[in-house]
């Protein structure tokens, strides 16, 4: 039987489901990241698009990242919850937002990035695996 997940924004407008496994789960500790949780990082379940359903009115920021790809961040627009961000270097790709499922604990974090960008005070197991910058991955790899 195929896992389905879900969750919602702190208000409740927003909801989605995302099936399956997720392609990776990470956390990012770019300075774009941290500002937008405004915490030392951003964590987030990818998922092909083909496999999420979200229902509910969402605002929208779009930047281009120190890479040049562009990252769209979406956030519920009653709460400003973070709901999901994806960027034009993973087309068919949305990262849901890890804090805005419900529990989960199969969901743990396999990667960080930008690493050398943490604060001291923020950090994940010994056990995750680490590049100090975007490494030069696809999901569809």
């Amino acid at each position: 039987m195929e896992r389905t997940f879900a969750g919602r924004c702190l208000c409740g407008d927003v909801t989605f489901q995302a099936s399956g496994k997720p392609v990776v789960v990470a956390q990012c500790h770019c300075e774009e990241c941290r500002r937008l949780s405004g915490t030392g990082h951003a964590s987030g379940a990818m998922f092909s698009w083909a496999d999420v359903q979200i229902e509910g009115e969402l605002g929208r920021y779009d930047y281009t990242s120190a890479s040049g790809s562009t990252v769209t961040k979406t956030f519920c627009r009653t709460c400003g919850s973070s709901i999901y961000g994806t960027n034009s270097h993973s087309p068919g790709h949305v990262t849901l937002s890890l804090g805005a499922f419900d529990p989960a604990p199969e969901l743990d974090i396999e990667v960080v990035i930008f690493d050398r960008d943490k604060p001291r005070w923020d950090t994940a197991g010994p056990d995750v695996m680490r590049f100090d910058t975007q490494p030069s991955w696809s999901p569809d790899d």
